[in-house]
């Protein structure tokens, strides 16, 4: 009886032990996620946070692969990457859709966090970008989905070489608390975002203003300058664009601004930069784009405005063209110039394309010396 007594005792304590570990173990996760989560809280630009998540500390979290899926449709969270200096290209395991059908189906019964084994059909997709060549397979995986207003717009994806790190079945608390966190989060820096771009962006036509483009051209040369790449400006006129506003008015003159401006952006890169300029006239910049580069995107736009229908008011459509005139900065000829002589040569071939009869692309000429810029 006595040896009965005892032996239940020892078990009992046991078992009092291990929940009083695990009461620990709880504990010290619940500290380590809420410290993540603080950070995530206290940063303040999209960028920031975008890093914070990709690149955790490892000696807190011990994940071994994290991406981030993020639902972008109009391309607009890449371009804002792009432009704060971060741009997407360089970051693999950031990952975008441009449709809700790849988030949606990582959930497709509910939208609480997934755990359990890596299945390479179901996974490698998501986590091919984290794992370099020679490294060892992933074994257990968790999918956070990113809910906003009931609906997905992303999922944060960790993965670890042990399998029981990620297992079905466990409490998952914790990590339905980061994905609201982390979800919220995303949706305010990508809000802040659209309010300091209000104030850069031009109210018609929906692309950036003249003020916007100023200061990302002093940017983009001093980038270019240090990264040896070069930086092409096109200028775009509306040929006749008076015209249009005698003829048909100036609601329809509005309406053809915004279509070109349209036509113009569906020709771009997300990390080119376009702003209404003035008037009937749009500037581009084209990182990493040499002349040659600059010229088939200009006659890309060229050939879409000049291909495109434009509704008049009584019914019918008129044709639409634009002139197109393109300068370069190669750092390789010398130092960056100030802004306004970049967009000067570029305003000079345009002037050119306009006199030679319109709807042109003309080039500026390279530079017989580089102390002769521009």
């Amino acid at each position: 009886m006595t040896r009965d007594l005892v032996g239940e005792n020892r078990l009992l304590r046991r078992r009092l032990e291990a929940y009083l570990g695990q009461v620990r173990d709880n504990e010290l996760k619940l500290r380590r996620f809420q410290r993540h989560e603080l950070r995530l809280i206290g940063l303040n630009t999209l960028p920031e946070l975008i890093r914070e998540l990709l690149y955790p500390d490892r000696s807190e979290f011990r994940w071994d692969a994290v991406t981030l899926l993020l639902l972008d449709p109009e391309y607009e969270i890449r371009r804002i990457l792009a432009e704060r200096g971060m741009p997407p290209e360089e970051h693999p395991t950031l990952l975008f859709a441009a449709e809700s059908g790849p988030v949606d189906q990582l959930f497709p019964t509910s939208l609480f966090p997934l755990l359990g084994p890596y299945r390479p059909r179901y996974h490698a997709r998501l986590f091919a970008p984290a794992l370099g060549r020679g490294c060892p397979p992933l074994r257990s995986v968790a999918l956070l989905p990113l809910v906003r207003h009931g609906r997905l717009i992303g999922s944060l994806n960790i993965g670890s070489q042990n399998p029981d790190r990620f297992v079905q079945g466990v409490r998952t608390d914790f990590m339905e608390h980061l994905a609201a966190v982390v979800a919220i989060c995303l949706e305010n820096a990508v809000n802040l975002e659209r309010l300091q771009r209000l104030g850069l962006t031009d109210t018609l036509t929906g692309v950036s203003n003249r003020r916007y483009f100023d200061q990302r051209l002093q940017e983009e040369l001093q980038r270019a300058a240090r990264s040896g790449e070069p930086l092409s400006c096109l200028l775009v006129d509306v040929d006749h664009f008076k015209r249009v506003n005698d003829t048909h008015g100036h609601l329809t003159g509005d309406a053809v601004l915004r279509q070109v401006a349209a036509l113009i952006r569906g020709q771009l890169r997300g990390s080119d930069v376009l702003a209404r300029y003035g008037g009937e006239e749009f500037a581009a910049l084209l990182p990493r784009s040499g002349p040659r580069q600059a010229r088939e995107v200009a006659e890309r736009v060229r050939r879409a405005v000049a291909g495109s229908r434009f509704p008049a008011p009584g019914g019918g459509h008129f044709p639409v063209t634009v002139s197109i005139g393109a300068a370069t900065y190669e750092p390789a000829r010398g130092p960056a110039p100030d802004g306004a002589l970049l967009v000067g040569r570029a305003d000079r071939a345009l002037y050119e394309a306009k006199a030679c009869g319109r709807n042109r692309v003309v080039s500026a000429g390279p530079l017989k010396e580089p102390a002769a810029w521009p």
